[in-house]
């Protein structure tokens, strides 16, 4: 059984206290605006609305928990470098998020969906040298790679690569990639091998011939 098929909203937080209490293991979608990350998670649970993009602002100051079927919580994020909310709101929003991705201790991993043909922003860089304080592991998804030729996929692989491997970046220690495609379904058993054992389960066994 896929990991993510199954899953199952339970509750949106848009406080602290308002968090399902520290137990199970949670594994988190973060990636900027039109990323692909609504996709992205709906393509892993086999679901065609589980995950949505509104235009209601509000909508972007939420955590959303989806419960799995064998163990822990996938956890939506809100897509970073929103500009339409308000300062005051935004700055409320990121202090959330931000106390999330620092303190919260069932967050087991961090997933962050990037545009395969524009991987690490600056935004991305800046959240992924943040988040590496925590010592977490990190695992990107190329999202859109079915917009790629095959030599461009070879080449953003070989950028991300070399971004991953920079000197100057103080990026996650455990840090890895791939590329994903969530209109051909391309990429998901790879995903799930990767995000298994933050959640204490065995990897997806792959399908035969």
């Amino acid at each position: 059984m896929p990991l993510f098929h199954h899953a199952r909203y339970v509750l949106t937080a848009a406080r602290w206290d308002q968090l399902p209490a520290d137990g199970q293991p949670e594994v988190a979608f973060a990636g900027r605006s039109n990323a692909g990350k609504s996709s992205a998670i709906n393509a892993l649970a086999n679901h065609t609305r589980l995950a949505f993009v509104s235009k209601t602002p509000g909508r972007t100051q939420q955590i959303n928990f989806f419960a799995l079927r064998e163990s822990g919580f996938l956890v939506d994020l809100p897509g970073y470098g929103f500009a339409k909310v308000p300062q005051p709101i935004k700055e409320s929003w990121e202090g959330f998020l931000g106390r999330y991705l620092m303190e919260r201790s069932a967050l087991a991993g961090l997933v962050v969906v990037m545009d395969s043909r524009h991987p690490f922003t600056a935004l991305d860089v800046q959240l992924l040298e943040w988040f590496a304080l925590t010592g977490k592991p990190v695992h990107v998804l190329l999202t859109k790679a079915d917009k790629l030729t095959q030599s461009e996929r070879q080449r953003a692989l070989a950028q991300v690569e070399m971004t991953i491997n920079r000197p100057d970046l103080h990026l996650p220690e455990t840090l890895s990639a791939q590329l994903f495609s969530a209109s051909r379904k391309q990429g998901l058993e790879q995903a799930e091998s990767v995000v298994a054992p933050w959640l204490g389960l065995a990897a997806p066994q792959n399908k035969g011939p």
